[in-house]
């Protein structure tokens, strides 16, 4: 099992040191020290202010935070949780991993979904009804412009004649490309051109408003993966070969007075007995000095113990 946690901007209030150089720099060697295997960055350039009142979360953006993070760290996969890839041109895209990729000795790991909010998509002038089409134009650009000199593409919205981008990525053929979301076309992406697949905890309400399938207990979980094994059995391909990422509730949030570490850890096992190979963990954000000390006690009491065993 892996682990990877998430720069700490999605709960309110957040300390404001995390948008300085020494709170982020201070954040990315800290992970790097407590034995987490990777940090994430969510994504959100333009959220409306009813969605960030409504429990939504302020973001960095992904691709400077990471880079600015490859800089200082040497061992930590770099991953975006998620990019919205139809937000953006594909070669763009395409350009800022390759760019982050080649200079942090290849630990990009290129996590991206279609999104779901539908004021976020109108400020960027993206049509919300033809974001899955984007993301699928955007995974066969951004692959082809990765690993073809002179790449020739007819989108909907772009068209490419005769393309070539340097420098490729250090990663080869190219970074991981991780799905997002809990839909089956998302699964069935997963199957046909992915690496790897993070769906993320979707209550009823929850599951309403993203308007994807509800995913709330461990049984919903393994129903889903079910599904994504004969998608990838379909395609000839190997179940090992394919990364689930997944979130751990069991036992509490850590960082939380009542988190319960022997329950977390049990629960751990229950996902890897599942085939969840990431744990993405969150930590609190409302003081810097307390989201550094629940990396290092995560560290201690469930990453080394969990690799100890």
């Amino acid at each position: 099992m892996k682990f990877a946690v998430t720069y700490p901007m999605v709960f309110h209030p957040w300390d404001q040191r995390l948008v300085t150089k020494p709170g982020l720099v201070e954040f990315a060697r800290t992970a790097e020290e407590s034995g987490f295997d990777g940090l994430g960055f969510t994504d959100h350039p333009a959220p409306t202010d009813r969605w960030l009142n409504a429990g939504g979360h302020d973001a960095l953006d992904p691709f400077a935070a990471l880079a600015f993070c490859a800089a200082v760290t040497d061992r930590l996969k770099l991953i975006p949780n998620i990019v919205v890839a139809p937000y953006r041109n594909p070669f763009i895209m395409a350009k800022a991993i390759a760019t982050v990729d080649a200079l942090s000795g290849g630990r990009f790991i290129f996590a991206t979904g279609a999104g779901y909010l539908k004021g976020e998509f109108k400020a960027l002038g993206v049509d919300f009804n033809n974001r899955i089409q984007l993301l699928d134009e955007a995974l066969e650009a951004m692959i082809g412009i990765w690993t073809t000199d002179d790449f020739t593409y007819e989108a909907s919205t772009f068209t490419a004649l005769g393309q070539t981008a340097n420098p490729k990525p250090v990663q080869k053929p190219h970074p991981p490309i991780w799905i997002g979301g809990n839909s089956r076309r998302a699964r069935r992406r997963v199957a046909a051109v992915a690496n790897g697949w993070t769906p993320f905890p979707a209550p009823r309400v929850l599951a309403t408003t993203a308007r994807t399938p509800r995913l709330e207990t461990t049984e919903d979980l393994a129903a889903l993966l079910d599904e994504l094994w004969t998608y990838v059995d379909d395609a000839g391909r190997n179940p090992a070969d394919i990364d689930i990422s997944y979130l751990n509730p069991a036992g509490g949030r850590p960082g939380a007075a009542d988190f319960d570490v022997d329950v977390h850890i049990a629960g751990l096992a229950d996902l890897e007995a599942l085939g969840v190979t990431w744990i993405t963990v969150t930590v609190p954000g409302d003081d810097i000095e307390a989201t550094l000390d629940t990396m290092r006690r995560y560290g201690e009491t469930v990453i080394g113990p969990s690799r100890a065993s």
